[in-house]
């Protein structure tokens, strides 16, 4: 099974990359660019066909792929009758489409894979069965005789019971905790049902304050399992779970130049890994493959956690890519946009158009920037290897 997982995660990833440089091909072809070359990895080529003007195909080294487009650079040498479709003759607009097209897939790939999670699959939560009582409101192992009895205990709520309401109101059970921490000491009702049965309960939250935060708790600890949502509710998590990968995914990186010195340390000196830490390919593959090699987890569970990872992974992706940076396609798109300010600023002046800007010439900070990601790759790789991190599956 743990075979099985690393093998789903790099087909889920090869997948990926193969949307990512579809969105570049098919947009360069929509405007009548010249596509020479569209490859999954790297290296000495192993298979390939030629439809059209475009040879299709797979290479030895599966760590990513490309779209090879006519003109990327003016200093390109270029066939007469391909002179007109060359990439850096291009209208900014169209140019930024193509570039942009890459990581604008990932980031459908993200929605589509959190929205067949959510409503295909399912999601871990908390159910309406109640599953233990707890008898009284204490921080010992044991009740005492000065410990308050639980609201649920007093209330009458047995083990089995399904707390489906909560005022009069039918509700879900994550809806209706958040009534039970807003009402510390203030007498609510809750609609619980036994064996098909529903009654009214008046129950008083009780109070806790933990670290200076308080809340209310009637002391039940519900069942928990796998719920599909239905479609307008799917929608509305769907995008709340991608906006907060999103926000994650931009945190990630601002606060990545301030992770690596840690990441070092858990590499060479033997502290421990952090789980909320950086964490490379392999990393998540072998994530993908604890994941697949629990015993603790079933398979409507396993799927879902190899669903986050890839939605995860591709959001997180498609934001890195925009980073404006060569040579990520962000670098690209401030090369284009660079050039559209410089030829309007021409413009205004009675100038001529100074042209498109040569990328060559920007090739020691595009080797600077790869020689960096090499570095990081390598220590991601042997922070892996040497100090992986533990999911405890």
């Amino acid at each position: 099974m743990g075979v099985l997982g690393v093998l789903a995660f790099v087909v889920g990833l090869l997948f990926s990359v193969m949307v990512h440089e579809w969105g570049h091909y098919i947009t360069a072809v929509k405007y009548r660019m010249k596509v020479t070359e569209f490859f999954l990895g790297f290296g000495q080529r192993i298979w390939s066909f030629q439809r059209g003007e475009t040879e299709f195909g797979l290479k030895a080294i599966p760590a990513g792929g490309y779209c090879k487009i006519v003109g990327m650079s003016p200093q390109e040498e270029l066939e007469p009758a391909d002179q007109e479709r060359a990439f850096y003759k291009a209208p900014v607009i169209k140019k930024l489409v193509v570039l942009g097209s890459g990581a604008f897939l990932h980031f459908v790939l993200g929605i589509l894979f959190i929205a067949l999670l959510i409503g295909g699959v399912g999601l871990n939560q908390s159910l309406p069965k109640v599953e233990s009582v707890i008898p009284c409101i204490t921080t010992a192992e044991n009740c005492s005789a000065s410990d308050p009895i639980s609201p649920a205990q007093r209330a009458g709520i047995k083990v089995g019971d399904e707390i489906v309401g909560v005022n009069g109101e039918k509700a879900r059970w994550n809806d209706i905790v958040k009534v039970i921490r807003a009402s510390a000491n203030k007498e609510i009702t809750l609609i619980v049902s036994t064996n098909g049965q529903e009654r009214t309960v008046a129950i008083t939250p009780h109070n806790i304050t933990i670290e200076g935060k308080s809340w209310g708790i009637i002391g039940v600890q519900n069942a928990t399992g796998m719920v599909r949502e239905n479609f307008p509710t799917s929608v509305k998590q769907t995008f709340q779970v991608t906006g907060y990968f999103f926000k994650s995914s931009i945190q990630a990186l601002v606060s990545l130049p301030t992770k690596i010195p840690s990441l070092v340390r858990q590499t060479f000196f033997g502290e421990q890994r952090d789980s909320n830490g950086l964490v490379g390919i392999v990393g998540v593959a072998r994530a993908s493959a604890q994941t697949a090699n629990s015993g603790d987890l079933s398979l409507r569970e396993k799927l879902a956690t190899f669903l986050l990872i890839i939605a995860s992974l591709n959001i997180f992706v498609g934001i890195f890519n925009l980073l404006p940076i060569l040579p990520l396609d962000g670098g690209h798109m401030a090369v284009a946009i660079v050039e559209a300010i410089r030829r309007r600023f021409a413009r205004a002046q009675g100038k001529p158009d100074p042209g498109p800007i040569d990328v060559e010439k920007l090739t020691p900070i595009t080797l600077v920037v790869f020689v960096a990601l090499s570095i990081l790759t390598l220590l991601l790789l042997a922070a892996d290897i040497f100090n992986p991190i533990d999911l405890n599956l």
